[in-house]
């Protein structure tokens, strides 16, 4: 008899908490003792008076695994409340990357129509190099720094994926 093994799903999850020291430890911790991957995280303050944060975790597992990680979260005190924006319907998702590229010539030249394609913004600028902001879905950026990588890539830094339910409603 074969057992059918589930397959991984990407979720995306809101989690809004207290904006308390030592919550993205205790959210981190939920995820390593138990063996999941986190692929993004992203934090940041989302209240007027400070006292309120948003993570956004990206992850994968099967169906059953994903509802664990959310009952398991929504049992943490700080934790007000748990968003799969993958099961919640239609969302949008973007990331912010700086582009380091260099190059003279003819590939410099390339780099910049390329940036123009994919509505990159030149940051910064020298004789011998560029460095790119470029906002948009996670394969963009990836799709991006693969023809970077052709024409000079130098270095990379990603934010993480934030995300957001579409239509009136907040998450």
């Amino acid at each position: 008899m074969k057992i059918k093994q589930q397959e991984s799903e990407r979720h995306v999850l809101a989690i809004t908490v207290d904006n308390e020291a030592g919550i993205l430890a205790k959210i981190a911790g939920l995820f390593t003792a138990r063996g999941y991957n986190i692929d993004s995280l992203t934090v940041a303050d989302i209240s007027e008076n400070h006292a309120v944060s948003r993570i956004t975790i990206v992850t994968q597992g099967p169906p059953a695994v994903i509802d664990q990680i959310h009952a398991q979260l929504e049992r943490l005190v700080p934790v007000h409340k748990v968003v799969d924006l993958s099961e919640n319907g239609p969302h949008v998702e973007r990331e912010l990357a700086l582009i380091k590229v260099a190059g003279k010539g003819d590939s410099r030249v390339e780099a910049l129509r390329v940036a123009d394609v994919f509505r990159a913004k030149v940051v910064d600028t020298t004789t011998a190099s560029f460095i790119f902001e470029l906002t948009g879905t996670p394969e963009k950026i990836d799709s991006f720094i693969a023809i970077m990588r052709e024409l000079g890539l130098v270095e990379v830094g990603r934010t993480g994926i934030v995300g957001m339910t579409r239509g009136p409603e907040g998450a």
